[in-house]
């Protein structure tokens, strides 16, 4: 299943559809290398802001319950 959510980096916001399937690291490693982000590479942490607690990396989106809509704020 896909979802819609944003990503936030010092300030910087980009809203995305990934499936939610995929390793949260993985699916936004493109993401920072494609220079949309402030870093170079994805952090490992972020915070979850519907379900406001810290989420990881290694993960998937599903197993960490990041949906539709959420905000993920890079830890760094």
């Amino acid at each position: 299943m896909f979802i819609d959510i944003t990503i936030e980096m010092d300030g910087i916001r980009q809203d995305i559809k990934i499936d939610s399937e995929q390793k949260i690291k993985e699916a936004l490693q493109v993401l920072f290398q494609s220079g949309k982000m402030p870093v170079a590479s994805a952090p490992d942490y972020y915070r979850s802001m519907l379900n406001q607690r810290l989420v990881s990396a290694y993960k998937t989106f599903a197993d960490e319950d990041v949906f539709d809509g959420d905000i993920l704020s890079a830890i760094l």
